[in-house]
């Protein structure tokens, strides 16, 4: 059987790869640094884990000793990171990296992180300019898609088979933070009022883990150097976000639209233009999507509110919920009433308004 190597196995990320590659009858090693962390049902299904630090080349040594048919790499931040791999990559078949969209730049040189949101003149190729490489704090605004240019070309240029997988606004099952929650959590305590901004028509596209898994198995079959952008099918907006978390829930939203300088109707997805990611070239090189937006985020959307159950059971509040912290300012349900009872700003909108 192939193996796999996944550094970061016990992430978002490396528990689909996980199970992508072992319902497919790989050998897969996840490597974290701590004991216990891989979900049962990665265990029950023959996933080892490996505890090793990443960061230490001893760590590397022992996850990659014997070599593998594919690594995937989800915590390569760096230059330095990028380094660490390169000992090991001539026992490797094929190789991963996860990367983001945040390394892309507009005509005007900004990017997602920078203080003024860039606007994008169409679907973002892998051709697109980027950040100059960088290096210094990697948690930074300024930082972080420095690094990651770093680290891609630190990969890219060692002339071995690495693909750059290039992802946006990941979701599914564990994500941290699950962005979702805005609308979940609106459902959960039968909120039914929903201020959105710019009528719910930002674009920021999304990219199922599942997804994600899905191209990095098809990658190990075609070894190259490559980078790949790697996103849902399609590119839901806010509000259509919104919709397929009300209807999963049974829950209708009362829509009101605000003005977008208004401190109410932010959500996680908000953009000033659209930020959607071309996937041709993956699709050229076969790539097979498991599923558009509404169709893979069901198990995350029911893993939130179960866990929202059991918080409550338990007499916790948002805090008990995996990187819910995230996602309280986006749930200001105090100013919102306030709104409400003063009948100021945004007018209903009929659902026919908001087609």
């Amino acid at each position: 059987m192939p193996k796999a190597v996944i550094l970061g196995g016990t992430g978002l990320v490396g528990r689909a790869v996980a199970r992508r590659l072992s319902s497919s009858g790989w050998t897969v090693v996840s490597v974290a640094r701590t004991a216990g962390s891989l979900p049962r049902d990665l265990v029950c299904s023959g996933v080892v884990l490996r505890v090793a630090d990443r960061t230490a080349p001893e760590g590397l040594e022992n996850a990659l000793a014997e070599g593998a048919d594919l690594l995937v790499d989800c915590v390569c931040y760096t230059a330095a990171d990028a380094n660490r791999l390169l000992p090991f990559l001539g026992d490797v078949g094929s190789t991963v990296m996860l990367s983001t969209k945040a390394v892309y730049v507009d005509e005007r040189g900004r990017h997602i992180n920078s203080p003024t949101s860039p606007r994008f003149t169409g679907p973002i190729t892998e051709q697109n300019p980027t950040m100059a490489p960088g290096n210094g704090d990697h948690d930074s605004p300024e930082g972080y898609g420095a690094n990651k240019v770093a680290a891609e070309r630190t990969l890219l240029d060692s002339g071995r088979p690495v693909t750059v997988l290039r992802a946006s606004k990941i979701h599914g099952e564990g994500a941290s933070p699950p962005r979702e929650w805005v609308f979940v959590k609106r459902a959960l305590d039968e909120r039914k009022t929903l201020f959105l901004r710019r009528r719910g028509a930002s674009v920021d596209h999304t990219t199922a883990a599942v997804n994600l898994a899905a191209l990095a198995e098809r990658v190990a079959w075609i070894p190259g150097r490559r980078i790949l952008n790697i996103a849902d099918p399609d590119s839901p907006s806010v509000l259509e976000i919104a919709r397929t978390v009300g209807a999963h829930f049974g829950h209708e939203w009362d829509l009101r639209f605000v003005d977008a300088t208004s401190p109410l109707g932010r959500t996680p997805w908000d953009t000033a233009a659209p930020i959607v990611l071309d996937m041709s070239a993956a699709s050229l090189l076969g790539h097979v999507p498991v599923g558009t937006y509404a169709e893979p985020v069901g198990p995350a959307l029911d893993r939130l509110a179960e866990q929202a159950r059991r918080a409550v059971e338990r007499g916790e509040g948002d805090e008990a919920i995996v990187g819910a912290s995230f996602t309280g300012r986006f749930l200001d349900y105090a100013a919102e009433d306030a709104v409400l009872r003063s009948g100021a700003e945004a007018a209903q909108c009929s659902e026919a308004a908001a087609l």
